[in-house]
């Protein structure tokens, strides 16, 4: 797949060093059958990221990481490949498909450059994956080249206006106030970790997408129940009640 850019060099080390902490989301993902979306656990129901049947298409998720949302895809019929930028990520996810019988391939790359033909897949998803932690002029073209005339992509990350609002640390919770340029550059890295993440403005990513290929079906901002918890420390539900900390984009490829 060719030499990594340096954030995903950096992404990648940073994931490997964090996967221990994912591996207990990803044993209680795999062991359920519905979906739940998210850092509240947003149901399918309200989250729709499955907007299509599933049964005979095929179908890749984009940073899969312990792919659990692969699990649910190929549970649902869908012929299901996977790829994630930490091989401590697949680690788990292979352990995982072991013990639920589950196969399907599992791919250790940059989901910016992938190794399939033109018009492969009928659907491709990302939770919190290439989505937030790949560069997004480079993923998104690639997720058009990908897919099928018709095909959908779904993909949900934090809000822009989560963003906009973060502090410097990422364990400081956002606050009331616009601490972020709204006009700043995309790839930012917080002052406590090594992780390098992308955000667009929804203007800047409606033009991309379109100039992808993307027809836009739908945006879902996100509003958690008023019973949701999370481990996050970076939102507070009561903040998440006032603005959505969490978006989802439905778009299709014309």
């Amino acid at each position: 797949m060719g030499e990594l850019p340096d954030y995903a060099r950096q992404n990648r080390s940073a994931w490997d060093g964090w996967a221990a902490d994912y591996v207990k989301d990803g044993e209680t993902n795999w062991r359920s059958d519905e979906p739940k979306w998210g850092i509240w656990g947003i149901p399918e129901s309200q989250a729709g990221m499955f907007p299509v049947p599933l049964e005979g298409k095929d179908a890749i998720e984009l940073g899969c990481g312990t792919a659990y949302v692969c699990a649910w895809m190929a549970r649902r019929g869908a012929r299901v490949v996977g790829i994630d930028n930490s091989e401590q990520q697949l680690a788990t996810a292979r352990r995982l498909q072991r013990e639920h019988r589950l196969e399907f391939p599992l791919l250790h790359g940059n989901a910016e450059a992938l190794p399939f033909p033109d018009a492969s897949f009928d659907f491709a998803i990302s939770e919190y994956g290439a989505c937030l932690w790949a560069a997004p002029y480079r993923w998104i073209p690639e997720a058009g080249r990908l897919l099928r005339p018709g095909g959908w992509l779904t993909f949900m990350t934090n809000s822009w206006l989560l963003h906009l609002c973060s502090p410097e640390r990422s364990d400081e919770a956002v606050g009331e106030r616009l601490l972020r340029s709204g006009f700043g550059p995309h790839r930012v890295q917080f002052a406590d970790d090594d992780g390098i993440e992308f955000h667009l403005a929804h203007g800047e990513l409606v033009r991309l997408l379109r100039k992808s290929g993307f027809e836009i079906e739908d945006l879902v901002e996100l509003r958690p129940p008023e019973n949701a918890t999370t481990r996050y420390t970076f939102v507070t539900l009561e903040w998440a009640r006032k603005w959505p900390c969490e978006e989802v984009w439905k778009v299709r490829k014309t």
